[in-house]
């Protein structure tokens, strides 16, 4: 979505936020630098069984695409898992989670359209 951290800050704020919410960081997993590339988060997601949870940087490290991140969200609720967003301090454990995340993308992807228009008049 047009944001850009690099790998050595993204892990400052993770371990910062791990460190902060009593969490193990067990190791940092680095997506493709590709575009609409999931390939380490599925990957992590299969195996899921064996750790506690996810801590990502973002909520925005998510798909964009809304299909694939309500499968996301459905796989960690279904394993009684936790998914972290570092950066915005947030969480999903259960289900009532995912409306606050799903709202936080909605008015991100609504906003450029509104520039837009603002700047337009």
């Amino acid at each position: 979505m047009g944001e850009r951290a690099p790998q050595h800050v993204q892990n400052i704020v993770i371990r910062d936020y791990c460190q902060r919410n009593n969490l193990f960081y067990l190791l940092s997993s680095t997506e493709y630098a590709k575009k609409k590339s999931h390939l380490m988060l599925v990957q992590v997601l299969n195996e899921l069984k064996d750790i506690d949870g996810i801590v990502a940087y973002s909520l925005f490290q998510l798909p964009e695409n809304k299909k694939l991140r309500s499968e996301v969200y459905k796989k960690i609720i279904e394993l009684k898992k936790e998914l972290h967003f570092s950066v915005e301090n947030l969480k999903i454990v259960k289900k009532k989670d995912v409306e606050r995340i799903e709202n936080i993308w909605s008015i991100k992807q609504t906003l450029p359209n509104c520039l837009k228009k603002f700047k337009n008049k």
